[in-house]
């Protein structure tokens, strides 16, 4: 055997390894997100999926579905450096970034001096996100894109890692401002927080209203987290996964695909929701226990990754036709 073929055998074997230790971490993970957040399985993966995948989230839902406990769960088992930000009409873009401020120091020197904003943190809960001027919500565009702010014509870099899990409340819409397409590009996601069933609210019920509530520790670290994200990009994808992906991506716009299902299309998604198919449906194979996609979780996760990222004509709207509805038809088609 070559040397050549050494280090390839040893590169396989490094990866294989760490490949077996991260499903071991996620599971337990998965696992301790579980004992806190209950009857919400597929929110909870899909969460866990955006992160994994080194996204961002839009997690949509009425009052009182746990989102904010969802996100605060998260950071503690995953021990990411966590911050909250309840966005109002007033809430300017400083207030999120951070400001420079007057100093004098005890030479009568003044000098300015940059105050971090809550931006600065590894997962950034960004509640209501809506209810923000465009001027503050086009505050988080470039970083959740570029991982840095510029203030004052100075460049301040974010920590790593750096995510956003927005929410937004479907209902009472007076008083809102909705995301533009470019910002709802830039999530990974949209995740659709739904009422739990019987069963998961009885739980909820008898295991949240006692003396004490179950507590969750850290499961990862960030450089663990950094570590699973870089090995996600490594994962192998097969040419009939990728040509799943482009299939549900490009018969998603007008002009492409079956004609009867894109009529109803106004609008449809671009190449970064391809990039973002193909990384979540690594991490999904991941957090479910494998180590490459399937047909299966392309067709799961079609819809949180395109639906934020599409529109329908207006007869289409008028006939009735949902862009969950026309998803679910174009994905039949996949395999």
């Amino acid at each position: 055997m070559s040397m050549q073929d050494n280090t390839a055998t040893s590169l396989d074997s490094a990866i294989a390894r760490s490949a077996e230790n991260a499903l071991e971490r996620v599971a337990a993970a998965r696992a301790a997100i579980g004992t806190v957040i209950f009857g919400q399985e597929t929110v909870v993966e899909e969460a866990l999926v955006t992160l994994i995948a080194g996204g961002h989230g839009l997690l949509v839902g009425v009052p009182g579905l746990a989102k904010t406990k969802l996100v605060e769960t998260l950071g503690l088992v995953l021990g990411l450096d966590a911050r909250r930000v309840q966005f109002t009409p007033d809430l300017m873009p400083s207030d999120i970034l951070g400001s420079e401020i007057l100093e004098e120091g005890s030479d009568r020197a003044r000098s300015f001096r940059f105050v971090k904003g809550p931006i600065f943190a590894q997962l950034l809960m960004a509640d209501e996100i809506n209810r923000a001027s465009p001027r503050t919500q086009s505050a988080l565009l470039q970083a959740m894109q570029e991982y840095h702010v510029t203030v004052s014509g100075e460049r301040h870099d974010l920590p790593r890692p750096f995510h956003v899990l927005a929410t937004q409340n479907p209902l009472e819409q007076e008083g809102t401002y909705p995301l533009p397409e470019a910002q709802l590009d830039r999530f990974l996601m949209q995740i659709d927080v739904t009422y739990p069933d019987r069963a998961a609210e009885r739980r909820i019920l008898v295991e949240t209203t006692g003396e004490s509530e179950a507590k969750v520790r850290a499961i990862l670290s960030a450089d663990d987290l950094m570590t699973i994200q870089r090995l996600v990009r490594r994962l192998p994808v097969g040419e009939k996964i990728v040509d799943a992906i482009l299939d549900a991506v490009r018969s998603s716009r007008p002009g492409e695909g079956d004609p009867e299902i894109t009529k109803h299309i106004a609008w449809g998604p671009g190449p970064r929701a391809a990039q973002a198919l193909m990384l979540a449906s690594r991490a999904r194979a991941l957090v479910d226990g494998r180590l490459a996609p399937s047909i299966d979780d392309i067709v799961a996760l079609a819809e949180p990754v395109l639906k934020h990222r599409m529109a329908l004509t207006f007869a289409a709207r008028a006939e009735g036709e949902t862009i969950s509805g026309v998803i679910a038809r174009l994905t039949a088609r996949l395999g």
